[in-house]
């Protein structure tokens, strides 16, 4: 079936609107008489007569009173897909599902967030909290579009490291392992280590270390949380391992539990971002990446100072 042409359809609106060929053809830049032939083509494609003509005035029959307002909405969705277009040309505009795990969310996000509203202030972020499992899941059915975890992670995706953060010890205060002179992995045989319930990719992590320096987990009580965690610790269950963004926020300055650093190297993890590899969004993911990871270099100098 013939279609009219974009052009008809923009002719025939500016003569409806104008109520004259001339003044239309003038709105619309063009010659009355390209304009005049253009409606005319238009009207014998769709087989009815649009106008009413003499020269005194221009009318709309009741037929094409329809095509004129079929034709402004035809016209309003292609210009629709040129500002679709137009935006996906300027980088980070409108949503973006950004999946987060826990362990992350409420430590890294205050600080990384505001750099990327400030660099891509179109960018709707829409946020998701899962475990690290679920999150891929997700990633790979297209139901997220990037997630901020910890990496490497399996599966086809395509990852940038935004920060690595070294993990602290967490002690009742007093206990004698925080006062140690050098404190390292060894340091921790046969101590009673805490950690988060299976699922949580920072119990794996954590676990690493510990069996490396010989500690023995607390099978009996597992953590649903960072928060729980230092709980058990203050109520002297045991130590744990803390991520140190998490232990900044969550471990007080003379409260019940102690902060010490483990010697270098230090263990720790690395958090990144993570995307299909076959996203067509490549370069929006880097530069978000490299976004973050300049907040992130500022936050764990600021913390570090402190």
């Amino acid at each position: 079936m013939e279609r009219p042409s974009i052009r008809q359809l923009e002719c025939i609106v500016a003569v409806a609107e104008h109520h004259s060929f001339r003044k239309a053809a003038t709105a619309l830049g063009i010659s009355q008489p390209a304009l005049s032939a253009h409606v005319q083509s238009a009207e014998e494609t769709l087989g009815i007569q649009v106008f009413e003509r003499d020269r005194r005035s221009v009318l709309v029959t009741p037929a094409g009173d329809d095509v004129v307002g079929r034709a402004r909405i035809a016209l309003e969705a292609v210009d629709a897909v040129s500002d679709a277009a137009r935006r996906r040309a300027e980088p980070l505009v409108g949503p973006l599902r950004l999946g987060v795990i826990p362990t992350i969310a409420p430590y890294w996000l205050p600080a990384l967030l505001p750099a990327v509203r400030k660099k891509f202030p179109k960018l709707e972020l829409i946020l998701r909290e899962e475990q690290t499992a679920r999150l891929l899941v997700q990633l790979a059915a297209g139901q997220i579009d990037v997630a901020l975890l910890a990496i490497p992670v399996p599966g086809d995706v395509t990852t940038a490291p935004i920060a690595r953060e070294s993990f602290l010890l967490a002690a009742p205060r007093g206990a004698p392992i925080v006062h140690k002179r050098r404190l390292s992995e060894r340091d921790l045989e046969d101590e009673t280590v805490l950690l988060l319930e299976d699922g949580h990719c920072l119990r794996d992590q954590a676990l690493a270390v510990c069996e490396r320096g010989g500690a023995v987990e607390a099978m009996e009580v597992r953590a649903t949380s960072l928060p729980t965690l230092v709980q058990m610790v203050a109520g002297g269950l045991g130590i744990t391992l803390l991520p140190e963004a998490a232990a900044e926020a969550l471990v007080q300055p003379r409260g019940p539990v102690e902060l010490a650093e483990l010697g270098k190297p230090s263990p720790g993890r690395t958090i990144g971002l993570a995307w299909r590899t076959s996203s067509a969004r490549l370069r929006e993911f880097r530069l978000l990446a490299e976004t973050m990871s300049e907040a992130a270099e500022k936050f764990l100098c600021k913390l570090r100072e402190a």
